[in-house]
């Protein structure tokens, strides 16, 4: 056997490695972009000219003509790599859940939320991306009168993103060692009162705005 032998990877695990990296970048990307969309869009709670102004700011340099939908191509490529690795038919969802059951270990019961969330969040968020990117420019009087016509479809939106956001947070640190065994509950804790945390900034966002949209 040679070195060149020994040194050797074989196709299918290369190729499954570069997906877990690629998976986990594009994973990353979102997650900065929806911890920073949430807290830009929150500035309405200070003031309806902050948030336009923000807008303003992101129509003027077109971050919103084109990065509305690069995030919506990286959501989407996101998923197709994470598809991979997901249970869809009624079988597999069953022996998934049979094995959660017997193993009783919460980083699994964590993945199955997450499984749940992704596809709630590419159906929900796809729709909202096509709202808004339809009907530029943003301004918190729009955004008012979306959340006061739509608020049951944000209500399911929210958690569903900001589980799905700290669920993803806390296992890229787990997957890539950056979170060890003696540290899970303490990260477990942390991303319970983070998704805690954002979704309650969430929530008193989409009241200011139905409360503005009934002005």
């Amino acid at each position: 056997m040679t070195a060149k032998d020994t040194l050797s990877i074989p196709h299918a695990s290369r190729n499954s490695g570069l997906f877990d990296w690629a998976q986990m970048l594009s994973g990353a990307a979102l997650i900065m972009f929806m911890w920073a969309h949430l807290l830009l869009v929150a500035s309405v709670l200070i003031s309806t000219d902050i948030m336009n102004t923000i807008a303003e700011f992101f129509e003027k340099t077109y971050m919103a003509q084109v990065g509305g939908p690069m995030i919506g191509m990286l959501m989407i490529f996101h998923f197709v790599i994470a598809a991979r690795k997901m249970p869809f038919s009624g079988r597999e969802l069953l022996t998934f859940w049979r094995h959660a059951k017997m193993m009783k270990h919460k980083d699994t019961w964590l993945w199955l939320i997450q499984v749940i969330s992704a596809l709630i969040v590419l159906v929900f968020a796809t729709i909202h991306m096509w709202f808004v990117l339809t009907d530029l420019p943003i301004t918190a009087a729009k955004s008012a009168a979306r959340v006061r016509e739509l608020l049951p479809f944000y209500v399911v939106l929210l958690p569903m993103i900001e589980l799905h956001v700290a669920i993803g947070f806390y296992r890229i640190g787990v997957k890539w060692g950056l979170i060890g065994k003696k540290s899970r509950k303490f990260f477990q804790r942390f991303e319970f009162l983070m998704s805690v945390a954002f979704i309650t900034i969430g929530s008193f966002t989409l009241a200011e705005l139905y409360v503005l949209g009934s002005i």
